[in-house]
């Protein structure tokens, strides 16, 4: 089974190709790179579009936008290959990286998004000692989360990053794109102008 795996809730995208779990090709970049990074793949496998059987998608939490582009771009491939297409919560990916780990994905805004999934301050986060935390919002507010006793690893650690190959082991089952939903946890920053 080919299956595409991609995220794009945080900043760093991740995409990958698996043929019955076997990783053949894996990508880092930016969300907006997203296409360019599944043509690579399918491109470096010797395959094609027609040759996928289902896709992953990255829900959430994360960036609004980012999250879209991810949703729009799995609803897209799947109605135009008649894919079935699973959705993975950003945060279960990364916590899926190692045992124990504690994802901890930037919010923006001051906050972080945890498991919930909630907003929250990091101030106001109650951890346990030596919690690992990982994700985007673990680097940013890497001295809070110390100062309360967690662990987090090097900015630099691949651990940070929501792998799109870890998606694929955790989808549960496959069925239509439109029954994949983001998370997005709080409402959106942008605002609709009314007329006075």
């Amino acid at each position: 089974m080919l299956v595409l795996a991609f995220d794009t809730a945080t900043d760093v995208a991740t995409s990958a190709l698996l043929d019955d779990g076997r990783v053949l090709g894996e990508r880092t970049s930016v969300p907006r790179s997203l296409l360019e990074d599944v043509d690579a793949l399918l491109e470096g496998a010797d395959a094609g579009p027609a040759d996928l059987d289902a896709l992953v998608v990255g829900t959430g939490p994360g960036s609004f936008t980012s999250t879209r582009i991810g949703l729009a771009l799995a609803r897209g491939l799947a109605l135009a290959l008649d894919l079935e297409v699973a959705g993975i919560s950003t945060l279960e990916a990364l916590a899926a990286a190692t045992e124990d780990a504690y994802p901890v994905i930037d919010a923006r805004r001051g906050e972080v998004f945890v498991a919930g999934p909630r907003a929250v301050a990091p101030d106001d986060l109650e951890l346990d000692p030596d919690v690992l935390c990982v994700g985007s919002g673990a680097v940013r507010y890497r001295q809070t989360l110390e100062d309360k006793g967690a662990v987090v690893p090097p900015d630099g650690d691949a651990i940070h990053i929501p792998h799109a190959r870890l998606h694929v082991s955790l989808a549960p089952h496959f069925g239509p794109a439109e029954a994949v939903v983001p998370i997005y946890v709080r409402a959106p920053d942008a605002k609709l102008r009314t007329s006075a």
